[in-house]
Parts: structure tokens; sequence; C-alpha cells
């Protein structure tokens, strides 16, 4: 996107979700200070509040969180951030909330939320989405009776083997094997059990491998290690990611170089900093968001951005390269209802 800068897309809610978005936006990001730009909506859609890439076309994908009625848009993307329409699908659920695709570029996997499922999709060698190939039902429920009762997939996280479902309604980080010639997903059991109440919402890897999941209900952070047969052991005492009352985390981000780990506290509406050692998160910081509802936040460089969706906007931090710490850099930048950030990579996208 040469010395323009950068691209980063935003999704969020719109009218159908009590949002004020229109659908898909687009920011210009200086690469040498980290400010955002806001250049205008580039996609009209229905509650785009989750946004994927394609790992080697230029292609963005989005969830349309709808109740009933879920789905997925397909965009290809100008080199000026344009976005032009590819496909539509139905995901087979209601409020679909993350997706992913998998690493060989082959399938489009989308969480359903309300219903607690993940719906499969092969990819053409445009990476248009075609028929759904498998929609795999989770089960279970948990003792939060109004945010439980039954399975809630919150996150898909595709690995080399297998995929990681994270289900807020079970309690569970469940594991999935996708069969790349016929599509199709077979449920292999838990990977994580995680304690009544938990609600794992996102998971991430670390560098060594240790896989954090940070759970919405319980307000803590977890890391998990192989115990053998697929299974992961719950690895230290659980850290809580804030000193403040009522918080439902939502996101969690790992430095690439493994030192610290940040997760986005809605409620208290901070961002925490955890210095991680291989063996144990402590925090070491509690950051203001610089808004409300802090649901989204990526780390591009030695920059931190944060959707705060009740508020409006997106804010930006430098991180500090000894201390990991986030210090606000500059003002707010304002966007309706956003709750999903997408920095474009530039390198895969072409």
């Amino acid at each position: 996107m040469g010395a323009n800068g950068e691209h980063v897309f935003v999704g969020g809610y719109t009218a159908d979700k009590g949002g004020d978005g229109e659908g898909i936006t687009l920011l210009r990001r200086d690469p040498s200070t980290g400010s955002l730009t806001r250049l205008g909506v580039v996609a009209r859609t229905p509650s785009p509040s989750f946004l994927a890439q394609h790992p080697s076309l230029p292609v963005l994908y989005a969830v349309n969180e709808l109740d009933p009625g879920g789905s997925v848009s397909a965009f290809t993307v100008a080199d000026d951030g344009a976005l032009t329409p590819l496909a539509g699908r139905p995901t087979g659920g209601s409020d679909p909330a993350h997706l992913a695709v998998t690493a060989d570029g082959r399938h489009l996997l989308v969480a359903n939320y309300g219903t607690g499922s993940v719906a499969v999709f092969p990819l053409d060698a445009e990476g248009a989405p075609g028929e759904r190939s498998d929609l795999l039902d989770l089960q279970g429920s948990g003792p939060v009776a109004d945010r439980q009762a039954g399975p809630h997939a919150h996150m898909v996280f595709p690995l080399r083997d297998e995929v990681l479902i994270a289900d807020l309604g079970s309690d569970r980080v469940w594991r999935a094997r996708l069969d790349p010639v016929v599509g199709r997903l077979m449920l292999l059991g838990p990977a994580v059990s995680a304690k009544p109440g938990t609600g794992p919402r996102h998971v991430r890897l670390s560098p060594e491998g240790a896989l954090f999941v940070v759970g919405e209900l319980s307000g803590e952070l977890t890391w998990w290690r192989p115990a053998g047969g697929g299974v992961l052991d719950l690895a230290g005492q659980a850290a809580t990611t804030t000193a403040e009352g009522e918080n439902y985390p939502s996101e969690v981000v790992v430095r690439p170089d493994g030192r610290f780990v940040y997760v986005a506290n809605r409620g208290p509406n901070t961002v925490a900093t955890f210095a991680w050692d291989g063996q144990a998160a402590t925090l070491v910081a509690e950051t203001p968001a610089g808004g409300d509802w802090p649901r989204h936040m990526v780390l591009v460089g030695d920059h931190l951005y944060v959707t705060n969706q009740k508020s409006q906007s997106v804010t930006s931090f430098r991180i500090d390269a000894e201390t990991g710490v986030p210090a606000p850099q500059g003002g707010p930048t304002a966007e309706p209802t956003p709750t999903c950030l997408l920095p474009w990579n530039v390198v895969q996208g072409r």
C-alpha cells in the first residue's frame, strides 16, 4: 500500500443489533507514528462483528451477526482497500461471532454463538465460500443460568492438524479434526475442561505452546499445557484480569516474543498487561482503555489498538519495549459501534 500507509478494516454493529455502524469501514495507519485516519465505509453489510483474511488471497471475510439467519460475507480487496462483494452464505445458525480460515486456505470456519455450532465452508480458487460442507453441533451447559443454558461457540482456532473451539456455554475448549477432502469436522472431545462458570471466550498460543484461555464469565486468564491424548492440563493458578469490580474480559493477545500477554476488560474498561516467563502470567499493569466496553484489540508492531464498542471509538497505544506496558498515543479515532479490527496483511493479501 506504498508510502500512504497501511490499512486496517473495522467491523461493528449496525442498526439490526442496536448499533450505529453502516458496515465495514477502513482506517489508514501511519507505520512511522502508528496514528489512524478514518477513510470511510467500504462495504455496507449487516453487523459484520468479526473479520478475517485469507492467508494467500486478497479476500476478506465477515460474519453477519444476525438472529435468526446468521451469515458470512466474502469480499475481494483492492490495493486501495476498496471491497467488492464476492459471495455470501448462511451459516446455519444464529449470531455468528467469529470466523477463521485454515492455514492451507481451503476452508472457512464460523462459530455460531447463539446456536452453539461450527459451520464449515470450502473455499474455491478465488477464495469464495461454497455451499456449507458441515455444521457441527456442540453440547453442554454451565452453572451461569442466563449465559450457559446451552453451548455457545465463541471462537474457532485452527491449528495445523486440529481446530480448537472455545465454547462459553459448556466451559470447554473442544478439539475437532477437519477432513480437508470432504470438509467435515470430527469432534474429538474437550482439550480444556475449565472450572464451571468460566465461560471460555477466546484463546491464544504462547510461542512455546501454552494455551491461554480468557474466561468471560469468571474474569480470569488461565494457561494450559499438553497432558497427552490431546488433553490440556491447567498449568498454574488462574489470574484475575482486573483489580476493579464487575468484569467481562473480551480479547487476549500475546506479544510475538512471548514476554507479555494483554487482556481487554469490559466493565472496568482497562487493558491488563501480564508478564509471561514461560511458566506463569503475572499482572504488572492495568491501563485505562480510553473508552467504554473494549471489545477487541490487535497488536501491530509496537502499537496496540482497541475498539471501544459503547463509546464508539478506536484508541491507540504504544507498547514500551522493555516493560511491555501500553501508553496512550494521541486521541481516539471516532468509529460507530466498533467490535473488531483487521490489520490488512499486504504481503499475504497480494
